[in-house]
């Protein structure tokens, strides 16, 4: 056909290698030397953050960040460059970054980070800019100066909090540790990270989700289910907007709720309910306080005087942020009445041991059954039917 010709195979072989510095065969960018260029850049800048060597730091680009991180004790900072981008002078590093809070994490927090790098004129690369990537959630620190406050079993962290707002936090929190140790007898980190965003909105980007999903949600627990040694510490994240809203005992409850969540972390897997791993918290978090169950749990007594005796135990739909937020109340405060059930009828040890029977089964499916079974010496069945008795008893 007029105007094409036939080229050899060894002529495309010869063609391969000549341009196998700038393109590879399958048309890909070698991109191999420019990462080892950004990635000796970012280990540089890693040294000079965990020795807050500012002009070292400065030899490897802008600030970016480190006057917000200052403050911040740090055992580990490093960044493993996964892939980069150039145009022109200018190149776009996808990163993860593993860093590990000191005294706190056993093992490092993951999270991807997307950094902004140029070259000046003697074509040294150095960064201008580190961001989340796309769809990661904020550290506390993209949000602002970071200030802490160290406890005798805490460390808060806050951005846009005075230092006596950190501080009641931090009471708050080693009030919490040894509550929780008193009730839940296993052995466990006994000391709890809390993050103090400005707003609402700061907590959700911290979350990775919209403010929306949390509002009227005075704190939540981040952290991996099941994990022992080889995680970091779970971060206690806090709505200041609705924990401004609590009175002194609801704040102290939210935080030792809180807290029991990181002390149980490793016996709550994925064949653990949210009835029992929310209700246990609530148990914690009630423990030691004159709160009766009908101003504990306001709106399943209400439900019950009305007529409307729950069916059966919560199942985990139930416990959703963007539903009905009296639903979601009766939810958690069934859970809690489960819960206190137990230390009430059987006793608080049994309580512990259920929880830990439940977890440490292989799946979801009969979990509850065979601990109900091995524990307390009852059916699922028997068990409902003398919860909702204990309703109508507590509420009637």
């Amino acid at each position: 056909m007029a105007g094409r010709r036939r080229v050899s195979g060894s002529s495309v072989v010869a063609l391969c290698l000549l341009l196998v510095s700038l393109v590879a065969c399958g048309g890909r960018p070698d991109t191999e030397p420019l990462r080892a260029d950004v990635q000796r850049v970012l280990d540089r800048r890693a040294e000079a953050l965990l020795d807050r060597d500012e002009r070292a730091l400065l030899r490897t680009g802008a600030r970016a960040g480190y006057d917000n991180l200052r403050a911040v004790p740090l055992d580990d900072w490093t960044y493993r460059v996964k892939d980069v981008r150039r145009s022109g002078d200018t190149v776009t590093a996808d990163t993860e970054l593993r860093y590990r809070v000191r005294g706190f994490d056993r093992a490092p927090v993951t999270t991807a980070r997307t950094l902004e790098l140029s070259r000046d004129a003697d074509g040294q690369w150095s960064v201008d800019s580190d961001r989340p990537a796309r769809k990661s959630a904020q550290q506390l620190w993209d949000q602002g100066a970071v200030r802490v406050v160290h406890g005798t079993h805490s460390l808060v962290l806050g951005v846009g909090q005075s230092r006596a707002a950190l501080d009641r936090f931090a009471g708050l929190a080693d009030r919490a540790v040894p509550a929780v140790s008193d009730a839940w007898h296993t052995a466990w980190s006994r000391q709890v990270v809390v993050l103090v965003p400005e707003s609402l909105e700061g907590m959700a980007g911290l979350l990775g989700s919209p403010a929306s999903s949390y509002r009227g949600i005075a704190a939540v627990t981040t952290g991996e289910t099941g994990a022992r040694d080889t995680a970091p510490a779970d971060r206690v994240v806090v709505n200041p907007d609705a924990y401004g809203m609590l009175g002194s005992v609801g704040r102290q409850v939210v935080l030792t709720h809180e807290t029991t969540h990181v002390a149980t972390r490793a016996h709550t897997t994925p064949a653990t309910p949210l009835w029992l791993s929310e209700g246990y918290a609530d148990w914690v978090g009630y423990r030691g306080t004159d709160r009766t169950p009908e101003q504990a749990a306001p709106e399943l007594a209400a439900a019950v005087t009305g007529g409307r005796l729950p069916a059966g135990l919560p199942k985990d739909g139930d416990f959703g942020f963007d539903g009905d937020a009296n639903a979601l109340a009766r939810a958690y405060e069934s859970g809690w009445m489960a819960c206190r059930m137990i230390a009430d009828r059987w006793d608080e040890e049994r309580l512990g041991e259920f929880y830990r029977a439940v977890g440490g089964h292989g799946g979801r499916s009969g979990a509850v059954e065979s601990a109900l079974s091995r524990v307390l010496g009852t059916t699922l069945e028997d068990f409902t039917a003398e919860w909702r008795d204990y309703l109508r008893s507590e509420f009637g």
